[in-house]
């Protein structure tokens, strides 16, 4: 086998996928990181001939009922005969004696997942608003799907969702502690205090963003990635969550996640809101809750990651700044508690 990559021991890969998976690779494996993700860790195994990805958790830290790798597997398993394109999946390990921890394999899907506006700029405006407009059908797509037709009914529990959300985010971020972040706690408490009613429920993504998809040449989305926090519960949050990203993007673009939506031509919030509510049909009148937990959700989730880094438990770069972004969000997401609409 060529050199292993931290977290992913080939030759026992290779065994676990000759004995479950026979005839899925055939030569010498070889491996190496696949850039962009913050959380769960992904790499590009080939084989000389073909290529697959392969997915596990972080090394180190691990937040309770995150980094699920049978969620992942399970969604994008049912989400196959869909209209909502998602890779090819294989297999699914729960054994930690393999790896060191679950993990998944899948088939390479084709595209570019653009996290920069500088990617995009070649591109041009009019190629760069057709991506995020198709970014947004694609969410409503997916919101759209009947869970019980595709054996997701018990994937979650709807009932009370954004109340566990609230619970949950708050026990990761004192999962996460290293610090103690201004405004933090007053944001918590606000959130418990303003839960509104829901919609009707639907699989949700729970980190959707242009990142997390691939784009061929022609501005298609090929494949939505990275479902880890899938669920199912209130669609409106992926709708909050993706405006957050941009939002972030639009007061950082140093230390943003993501900072495509300052590309040229990139749809505004307000047009990517009108599009989603025009496709989709649902109501989008009453935002400041669900962008308050938008923020809330993002600044824990790179307290995180900043935990993680400060301990030596992550693979790749980048993460030295990640830290610096969790106080704006938890003041964006106090500011965002008077937004009613747009």
């Amino acid at each position: 086998m060529a050199g292993d990559t931290p977290g992913l021991d080939l030759a026992a890969l290779r065994s676990h996928l000759d004995e479950h998976a026979p005839g899925l690779v055939t030569g010498e494996l070889t491996a190496e990181v696949i850039a962009g993700g913050r959380s769960n860790l992904t790499y590009r195994v080939g084989d000389g001939t073909r290529r697959l990805v392969v997915r596990r958790p972080p090394l180190g830290h691990v937040l309770a009922s995150a980094h699920d790798m049978a969620r992942e597997h399970r969604v994008m398993s049912a989400l196959a005969g869909t209209a909502v394109p998602v890779p090819a999946t294989h297999l699914l390990c729960q054994d930690d004696a393999v790896l060191g921890a679950p993990f998944y394999v899948m088939d390479e899907a084709p595209g570019t997942a653009y996290r920069r506006a500088t990617e995009l700029a070649p591109l041009g405006a009019d190629r760069t608003r057709a991506i995020g407009e198709r970014l947004v059908d694609t969410l409503a797509t997916l919101h759209a799907v009947d869970p019980a037709e595709v054996g997701l009914a018990d994937f979650g529990r709807p009932e009370g969702y954004l109340e566990r959300q609230v619970r949950t985010w708050k026990r990761q971020l004192d999962a996460s502690h290293t610090r103690d972040v201004d405004g933090a706690a007053e944001l918590h408490g606000w959130l418990e205090a303003h839960v509104p009613t829901s919609p009707p429920p639907a699989i949700v993504h729970g980190d959707y963003r242009l990142d997390n998809v691939l784009v061929d040449d022609g501005d298609r989305v090929t494949a939505v990635l990275d479902w880890e926090m899938a669920t199912l519960g209130d669609p409106v949050t992926d709708v909050a969550l993706m405006v957050a990203y941009q939002e972030m993007a639009a007061q950082d673009t140093a230390g943003a996640v993501t900072d495509a939506a300052r590309a040229d031509g990139y749809p505004s919030v307000d047009d990517v809101l009108q599009r989603y509510a025009t496709t989709s049909g649902r109501d989008l009148s009453d935002l400041g809750f669900y962008l308050a937990l938008a923020h809330f959700k993002l600044a824990v989730i790179l307290e995180g990651i900043h935990f993680r880094f400060v301990n030596g438990q992550t693979v790749g770069e980048g993460f030295d700044t990640i830290g610096a972004m969790v106080p704006s969000l938890v003041r964006a997401g106090l500011a965002a508690r008077t937004d009613s609409g747009r």
